[in-house]
């Protein structure tokens, strides 16, 4: 009789072929075929050692018979009165397990865009609880897909609450167990989005070495990918605006600029599935908001209101930032109509879909409109920005 639960456990692991096993193992899948024979060989400590921990499951109950014994003498002790040895109870998902998780969790990655960040941030956080509790039940590739699945699931929460919902505390502990996830899942593409995700903290606080340090380690994390020149081109924006929040323009438009070369030059390589949100539509907001914020007015006004015309009519948050930044522009240029009128947009904008960074910068444009809040095109704004709606809802969030 060939050893079934050798097999079985390996099917549960994720390892659907001997092949798959003998490469994980780094052993022949010669080797592989006869430990699933009648009689199996005991694997040589080191192999045993890999053995159980890529199975999740000690040798016994992998159908291997120490010292010439046979597995059923644990049976035969137990029926005299003698206490047998305990193997390790573990309780394998089957890799279907990680297919349902990733599916659950590909799902929650496109509501972002369109479902309230308060209705699927306690969605996401279920989410995650459950996969901490199936993620010990789980080995070998099925374990590993199931952490990465994880991990992303983190990130968005994460997200949720740094950029929706402003608990920039709370978004740090999240984002922690995120890249705790990615190091279980041995993925250093997703570490080194996390990572980066957490260099926005101290920035939005103007702590630069922080955020410096942060993405330091998540360039180092890319570099072990390999990156597609979407995730690096990325890096490279996230640091510009870290960069521009702690007042360096000069180098954030240096660092803009070479993610503009990287992805000029392309790359056959993929980028993760995650990463939808990135494009050189959204470098180019960051490029404008940095001109902005260096008072290069009129190059911002170009590069937004080409932003504004390029960004998906789906891409609703990113729209509100837009208008936001553009308002920001005619309020610096001293044209208080034309602010008005993109901040009333962006309003318009966020009724439909919250978005806590654009209702920031609606709010700094108002305080920069402040010498004309006598003028009725702002007297107009502020009906809207502090309507009964408008003030419960952002209240409320």
């Amino acid at each position: 009789m060939a050893n079934t639960r050798l097999k079985a456990a390996r099917l549960a692991a994720g390892y659907h072929s001997q092949q798959d096993l003998a490469d994980a193992l780094r052993v022949g899948v010669r080797q592989v075929r006869r430990w699933e024979s009648d009689q199996p060989p005991m694997p040589q400590p080191e192999v045993a050692q890999a053995l159980v921990r890529v199975l999740g499951q000690d040798l016994v109950a992998l159908g291997f018979a120490p010292d010439g014994a046979v597995p059923a003498r644990r049976t035969v002790l137990a029926s005299v009165g003698l206490a047998a040895v305990p193997t390790q109870a573990v309780a394998l998902q089957p890799a279907t397990a990680a297919d349902d998780f990733e599916a659950v969790t590909r799902s929650h990655r496109r509501l972002y865009w369109s479902v309230a960040p308060a209705t699927l941030h306690p969605a996401a956080i279920a989410h995650a609880t459950l996969g901490c509790a199936v993620l010990p039940e789980a080995a070998g590739q099925t374990r590993k897909r199931i952490a990465a699945a994880l991990a992303e699931t983190y990130l968005l929460a994460g997200r949720i609450e740094f950029f929706d919902m402003r608990e920039p505390d709370r978004a740090q502990q999240t984002l922690l167990r995120a890249l705790q996830a990615a190091g279980e899942a041995d993925d250093p593409l997703m570490g080194s989005a996390v990572l980066a995700h957490m260099a926005f903290i101290p920035a939005w606080d103007g702590d630069r070495d922080a955020a410096v340090e942060r993405m330091v380690a998540a360039r180092t994390y890319a570099r072990r990918g390999p990156a597609s020149v979407e995730l690096l081109a990325w890096l490279d924006a996230v640091e510009a605006e870290c960069e521009t929040r702690c007042g360096n323009t000069r180098t954030a438009l240096h660092l803009i600029g070479h993610a503009e070369d990287v992805l000029a030059d392309g790359s056959a390589q993929p980028s993760p599935a995650w990463l939808d949100w990135f494009s050189p539509v959204r470098l180019a907001a960051f490029k404008g908001n940095t001109q902005l914020r260096a008072g290069h007015l009129p190059q911002a006004r170009a590069t937004l209101l080409g932003v504004l015309n390029a960004l998906d009519p789906a891409e609703e948050k990113q729209t509100t930032v837009v208008l936001g930044d553009l308002a920001a522009v005619e309020a610096a240029a001293g044209n208080p109509e034309a602010a008005c009128g993109y901040a009333l947009r962006a309003l318009d904008q966020l009724e439909r879909t919250w978005y806590a960074m654009g209702m920031d910068r609606v709010r700094e444009v108002r305080r920069a409109l402040a010498p004309h809040q006598h003028e009725q095109c702002v007297r107009e704004l502020d009906d809207r920005l502090y309507g009964w709606a408008t003030t419960v809802s952002a209240l409320a969030r």
